[in-house]
């Protein structure tokens, strides 16, 4: 499979029709090694899903489990369920699967625009870096994505991300990438609070750690061609997981979703991983 350095975005979450409301997905190489990003399975899920949902109602909420590590080795089938279509909303689930099972499930939540009050009540923080400040920590991805982290310590803590790609724009597109960014953004605030963490390279191998869950709430539309600030925060570990909330913010100052994640963190003390 490609690195994902080479693979455009756009190709990245193109699907191929495989049978009724079956799709299959490309893998790619991510710089970490064999384990598949999972950002880029939740964005190939919501893509699935809204294939299967009219272009009048936009996704407002996806839930997602992730079942075991993918593979960049092969392709990943997406099936869809369409558990509801309402007056004003439609229900989606997902099974992202691949040879060894399903890796990922799926549950999003699309809706009609309705005429509501709209209230926005956070902002960027006061004495933000900018996302081209030099005391940011460059932790980009090749070509394809832009993080910008503030460094351990400082406050607040968070990232500057924007995907390197020519989006378009397609509404579903631009939900997909926002997803496929928000799973770049909440582990380092997980492990922060771990007695045992020292900070430096050391620590990847003496801790197991992988997402277990994602949610994400879209607020409002958003360009990811353009800076988020992605500000997160922990709320403490228990059970070898940790739980992270965050907020996504455009450099003008929308508030575009809100996240949550678990992350597992688990002391190796046999040396195992198991």
């Amino acid at each position: 499979m490609p690195r994902i350095q080479d693979v455009p975005f756009a190709e990245l979450l193109a699907l191929e029709p495989h049978g009724p409301d079956t799709y299959v997905g490309v893998a790619a190489q991510y710089p970490w090694g064999a384990r598949l990003f999972g950002g880029q399975v939740i964005a190939q899920g919501l893509r699935a899903a809204a294939a299967t949902v009219v272009d009048e109602r936009p996704v407002h909420s996806l839930h997602a489990y992730f079942i075991r590590p993918g593979t960049h080795t092969e392709p990943v089938r997406y099936e869809v369920e369409r558990l509801r279509d309402g007056r004003s909303f439609s229900t989606r689930q997902v099974v992202a699967r691949q040879s060894s099972g399903a890796i990922l499930v799926l549950s999003a939540s699309f809706q009609t625009h309705e005429d509501e009050a709209d209230v926005q009540l956070v902002s960027l923080p006061p004495g933000l870096p900018a996302p081209d400040d030099p005391s940011l920590v460059d932790q980009s991805w090749g070509r394809l994505l832009d993080r910008r982290a503030t460094r351990p310590g400082d406050e607040p803590q968070g990232y500057w991300i924007r995907l390197l790609a020519e989006i378009g724009d397609d509404p579903v597109m631009q939900s997909c990438g926002l997803a496929f960014m928000s799973d770049a953004a909440p582990s380092r605030a997980a492990r922060i609070p771990h007695p045992d963490l020292v900070g430096d390279a050391s620590d990847r191998g003496r801790f197991q750690g992988a997402s277990l869950d994602h949610s994400m709430w879209f607020h409002r539309p958003c360009r990811v061609e353009e800076w988020h600030w992605f500000e997160t925060r922990s709320h403490g570990l228990s059970g070898a997981r940790g739980t992270v909330t965050g907020d996504v913010v455009s450099a003008s100052g929308i508030q575009v979703a809100t996240i949550a994640q678990q992350v597992l963190i688990r002391r190796l003390r046999d040396g195992s991983g198991a």
